[in-house]
C-alpha cells in the first residue's frame, strides 16, 4: 500500500472539478488508504482536497490504531477529535484551509451513511454535495496484477468448497442446515467471513435471492447454490453452481439448462478490451431468448467484484462501458421458472490483454448428486 492511490483520486478528482471528496468507512476507504474502519456514528473520513494533502479525520480512541496501521505509513495527516468536538467542522476547517476557500463540490462515497453526508454538507453549506464513484470507480474498476491474484484465490477457495457440496446436499435436509455447513466450509477453506450463501432447492430455486428456509431437499430436484466470502485482504469470491440431487434432470430440464449453459459460455467468450458491458450481457441474453427463455432471465448478467462483492462495472443493458484488461466482473446469466426451480450458472471472470482469464474452474455443467 501506497500514497499513489490517494494521490491517483485527488488527480481525477480535479480532472472532474471536484473540490473535495469525503470517503467513510468501507471499501473505497480500504481501497485508497488500507484502513478497514468500523462504521458508526462517529466520524471517520478520509478528506481528499483537489489541491493541497489528503488528511484522515479520526476519532481520538482510535487514533492510535489507526497510526499502527496501513494507513499510518503513508504519511497522512491525521486529525484526531475529542468527544465534545464537532468533527464535520474539523474537516471542513481543515479542507478549506489547503483549498483556500470552501469547497463548491464535494463528493461523498456511495455508501456513506446518511448521517455522514449529511453531516459534511451542513458544515459547508455552500457546497453541492455528489457522489464519488465517478472518481473512485475509475480506479477501483481495473485491477492491479496483485489484486487479480487476490481475486485468484478467493474463487479457487470457492471452488473448494462446490466440490464439497456432496458432503452436506442431501434428500431430506433443510436448506438451512445445508446452508450453516456451507458457512463453516467457506471459512475452513480460506475466507475469513460469509458473505452469502443462497441454498434455492425446488421452486425457491426460481428466485435469485433466495433466503435459507426450513424446506426439505426432496429427490430429484433442482438446488441452486451461490455462495461468497471475504478474504484476509478483503477480496470476495462469488460463484454460483446448480445441482440436482437424488436423480437425474428431466428431458426438459437438460434441454433448457444445455441453453442456459450456451448462454454462459457465449458471454464468457465475448469478454475481450473494447467489448462494452452492454454487450456481454447481450450475449448471454440473445442465446436465451433465441430458444424462448428469454422472460425467465430476469436480472443482470454480472457484476464488478473486488473489496465489495458487488461493484462497477455492472454488466447490463444500458452500460456502454469499454472493457479495459483488469476489469474483474461476475457473468452469471439465470433460466427461473416461478413455482417451479431454476439455474444459475456463475464464474468471475478478468478481461486481460486479449481476451478472458476464469477465475472459477469448477464444473459448469449440471451437477448430479447422489443424495
Amino acid at each position: 500500500m501506497t500514497i499513489d492511490r490517494v494521490h491517483a483520486a485527488r488527480s481525477v478528482a480535479a480532472e472532474l472539478g471536484v473540490d473535495l471528496l469525503v470517503l467513510t468507512p468501507g471499501a473505497d476507504l480500504r481501497y485508497l488508504c488500507g484502513y478497514d474502519a468500523h462504521a458508526m456514528e462517529r466520524l471517520t473520513a478520509l478528506a481528499v482536497p483537489r489541491s493541497g494533502e489528503p488528511f484522515l479525520v479520526v476519532p481520538r480512541l482510535e487514533a492510535p490504531m489507526v497510526d499502527a496501521g496501513p494507513a499510518g505509513a503513508l504519511g497522512l495527516e491525521l486529525l484526531a477529535w475529542d468527544e465534545t468536538d464537532d468533527a464535520f467542522a474539523v474537516l471542513a476547517g481543515a479542507a478549506t484551509a489547503r483549498l483556500g476557500t470552501a469547497p463548491a463540490r464535494v463528493a461523498v462515497g456511495s455508501r456513506t451513511w446518511a448521517e455522514h453526508a449529511l453531516g459534511v454538507h451542513r458544515a459547508l453549506p455552500g457546497s453541492a454535495l455528489e457522489l464519488a464513484a465517478p472518481v473512485v470507480d475509475r480506479l477501483r474498476m481495473v485491477k492491479t496484477p496483485a489484486e487479480i491474484e487476490e481475486l485468484a484465490l478467493a474463487g479457487a477457495a470457492i471452488d473448494r468448497v462446490h466440490a464439497r457440496m456432496g458432503e452436506w446436499l442431501t434428500v431430506g435436509r433443510t436448506e438451512a442446515d445445508i446452508g450453516a455447513d456451507i458457512a463453516a466450509a467457506i471459512r475452513a477453506e480460506g475466507h475469513v467471513g460469509v458473505d452469502f450463501t443462497i441454498v434455492g432447492s425446488g421452486p425457491n430455486g426460481a428466485s435469485p435471492h433466495h433466503e435459507l428456509s426450513d424446506r426439505t431437499v426432496q429427490a430429484g430436484e433442482l438446488v441452486v447454490v451461490d455462495i461468497g466470502g471475504e478474504t484476509a485482504t478483503g477480496y470476495r469470491s462469488d460463484c454460483t453452481r446448480t445441482y440436482v440431487v437424488g436423480g437425474s434432470a428431466s428431458a426438459e430440464v437438460a434441454e433448457w439448462y444445455g441453453v442456459l449453459h450456451a448462454a454462459q459460455q457465449a458471454a464468457t467468450a465475448a469478454v475481450r478490451p473494447g467489448v462494452t458491458a452492454e454487450q456481454i450481457d447481450a450475449a448471454a441474453r440473445e442465446v436465451i431468448s433465441s430458444a424462448g427463455w428469454g422472460e425467465y432471465f430476469i436480472h443482470r448478467t454480472g457484476h464488478g467484484i473486488g473489496l465489495d462483492t458487488h461493484e462497477a462495472p455492472y454488466i447490463v443493458a444500458g452500460n456502454d462501458l469499454p472493457l479495459e484488461p483488469g476489469m474483474a466482473f461476475s457473468v452469471e446469466p439465470g433460466i427461473y421458472l416461478p413455482g417451479r426451480h431454476g439455474a444459475r450458472i456463475e464464474d468471475i471472470v478478468v478481461c486481460t490483454d486479449d481476451g478472458v482469464r476464469v477465475l472459477n474452474n469448477g464444473p459448469r455443467g449440471l451437477v448430479e448428486l447422489p443424495g
